[in-house]
């Protein structure tokens, strides 16, 4: 017969879990920051800054490996089961969903140094309201994740479309002042990538959002519609529409 747990183990286990949360919040808050001051540094032009995220960017790194052999280590001596499992596996997938947010604001960290080198490109106003929506979707979702707070999670995915709208919008605004302004491409070019980077920190807090969903219900969020209009909006402008 299996061994009921004392009371030493169940705190014991508990212990651990709260350990595992908190490291994915570290490590949320951390690149929420890191998106945050990427763009700070990108308005302010300031290249010391850039290079200040690029540098954090191995601490995120750190903290997966740690967050990863947490997880791996609590599902090998303790077999967790049902909802501990689920959030044992969610937090091993955040952990790895999050470090790539930190990838993503070390690359708008890098291009700051380029873009410093020409006159400001005036649809870049967009890009600052744009990363302060997608850091607060990834500010939610680890909220969402340490209360076991499903309907928050459920907020978050809805807010995904405000992120595609501001990409959609800024992907025409950019396509038409390069065509206006031919000297303009290269740094249009860079804030395209700066601005798709930003809406992938948004797809992955909505991902973290889905799988807080799953953990805590057991029920998948559903399907969520994607708007990148990108490509339509490309082949009407080149057509002249």
């Amino acid at each position: 017969m299996p061994q009921t747990p004392t009371a030493h183990t169940v705190r014991s286990f508990d212990e651990q879990i709260h350990e595992l949360r908190s490291l994915i919040a570290q490590m949320g808050g951390l690149a929420e920051s890191q998106v945050k001051d990427a763009v700070d540094a990108m308005v302010r032009r300031d290249v010391d800054a850039a290079e200040l995220v690029v540098a954090r960017d191995a601490e995120l790194d750190r903290l997966e490996v740690e967050a990863e052999r947490l997880a791996v280590t609590i599902i090998a001596l303790r077999a967790p089961m049902a909802d501990d499992l689920r959030e044992i596996i969610a937090a091993l997938k955040m952990s790895a969903i999050i470090e790539r947010i930190g990838d993503y604001a070390k690359n708008i960290a890098k291009r700051v140094p380029v873009l410093t080198q020409g006159a400001p490109v005036g649809p870049a106003v967009i890009i600052p309201e744009m990363a302060k929506t997608a850091g607060s979707m990834v500010r939610d979702a680890l909220d969402s994740y340490v209360d076991r707070d499903p309907q928050l999670a459920r907020q978050v995915a809805e807010r995904d479309r405000i992120v595609d709208d501001f990409y959609n919008s800024l992907f025409r605004t950019l396509l038409t002042y390069m065509m206006e302004n031919p000297h303009h491409i290269t740094p249009s070019a860079h804030l395209l990538f700066i601005a798709k980077n930003l809406e992938r920190v948004g797809d992955h807090a909505t991902n973290i959002a889905e799988m807080v969903y799953f953990s805590v219900t057991g029920q998948d969020l559903g399907e969520r519609p994607k708007t990148d209009e990108t490509a339509s909006i490309a082949v009407d402008e080149a057509g002249g529409n």
